[in-house]
């Protein structure tokens, strides 16, 4: 079991324990032999019930209130002794600013948060991939005039500079109305087929990549998954990582035209769904040394089993898709189940009910509101729109 100097076991901070994708960073960091504390705003989550985590600490929202939940965190790492931050999900952009705050020795796996926001905001992120030579879609600030004649000549999609999850995205048909006043951005459609991934990089070397395709979708939120091999995109990530010097968790949206072209739609400097095609026993130690190999599980369908289950229910009456979704829900492995751990599966209608309601009261979809407390949502000057011009096509993609 790896210890500290004077004996001490290691601890890390998982700064959100509601996701499963947080279960797989607790179980995995666990069988390294780590004492794992999950940080969490709710008062009872997912991972908090795994026999992975030694103690769940409720914290200030983010959302709520920045600088309370950075005091939170840092009580916690002082309290507990931890000596690894790993952020989870949507609240990584606030974590990246928890680093002046940290005891000397302290690792936080984020970038500076000027990178972090740079690419969490969609045009921040276009003009850093157009930088490095990569092929992204024409894409301009709502209020620049530029957006206007870019909608008049193509479809479009408009997109809230923070929104993830499918929030406030909407596609514009060519030549009808922009909306007003948002903070936004104009992108150009490119038609193709969407695929994600999920990566890990350390100082701007890809150590490991899942790409993925949604095949079972709530709302715009994928929900069950297949693992693809798609060496473009591979390509695509490698550069941009290694322009941007990347360290850590890395994400993106891309879309394949019919020419085999990825274009980069949406970054995401966090972990996403893709992180569970990952083998869990290689997470840590991944994490904690480059050299070591981060491997692909076996499984290259996954599901997350209660949200399936509820949209299964919900194509009741439409008979070709719930018997497909149905075929899905029993023919394919849950990402949290595990017989020697076995209460996070079977207890999360009871510790997502606040997710739950709220998905109801709003009439939206769970992946929605999973992370309105945690997200971030203001612009600043990290995170100012920046036009992209085009064309952004490499020489050696055209």
């Amino acid at each position: 079991m790896p210890r500290r100097p004077g004996g001490a076991v290691n601890t890390v901070l998982l700064t959100l324990g509601r996701l499963p994708k947080a279960l797989d960073l607790a179980r995995s960091f666990a069988r390294a032999g780590w004492r794992v504390v999950v940080a969490e705003p709710h008062r009872r989550t997912l991972t908090g019930l795994s026999r992975s985590v030694a103690r769940s600490l409720r914290v200030t929202p983010p959302a709520e209130d920045r600088q309370a939940y950075l005091r939170d965190l840092a009580r916690v790492v002082r309290e507990e002794g931890v000596s690894l931050v790993v952020p989870v999900s949507e609240e990584a952009m606030h974590v990246a600013f928890l680093r002046p705050l940290l005891p000397a020795g302290v690792r936080l796996l984020a970038m500076p948060p000027e990178t972090m926001l740079r690419l969490h905001d969609k045009h921040g992120f276009a003009l850093q991939a157009a930088e490095a030579g990569l092929t992204v879609p024409e894409t301009w600030a709502l209020d620049d005039p530029r957006a206007r004649r870019l909608a008049d000549a193509a479809d479009v999609v408009v997109k809230p500079l923070h929104s993830c999850s499918g929030r406030g995205v909407r596609r514009i048909p060519r030549g009808a109305p922009l909306p007003m006043g948002e903070a936004a951005i104009v992108q150009r459609l490119v038609q193709g087929v969407e695929h994600s991934s999920c990566s890990l990089a350390c100082d701007g070397v890809v150590q490991g990549t899942a790409v993925y395709r949604g095949t079972l979708m709530s709302g715009s939120v994928a929900v069950g998954f297949e693992r693809v091999d798609h060496p473009a995109i591979e390509t695509w990530i490698a550069r941009f990582v290694a322009a941007t010097r990347w360290t850590g968790f890395i994400a993106f949206d891309l879309i394949v035209d019919e020419a085999g072209t990825p274009w980069g739609i949406e970054c995401n400097p966090r972990t996403t769904s893709g992180l569970h095609f990952f083998a869990q026993d290689d997470l840590a130690p991944a994490v904690l040394d480059p050299a070591q190999p981060l491997r692909h599980r076996p499984e290259r369908r996954l599901q997350q089993f209660w949200s399936c289950l509820t949209e299964t229910q919900h194509s009741f009456g439409d008979w070709p898709r719930f018997r497909a979704n149905l075929a899905h829900l029993f023919g394919t492995r849950d990402v949290t189940w595990q017989a020697r751990d076995p209460l996070p599966l079977l207890t999360m209608p009871w510790t997502a009910w606040p997710i739950i309601a709220e998905a109801k009261r709003r009439g939206v979809p769970f992946g929605e509101v999973a992370t309105l407390d945690v997200g971030w949502s203001e612009p600043g000057e990290a995170t100012r729109p920046v036009p992209v011009p085009a064309p952004l096509v490499p020489a050696g993609m055209r």
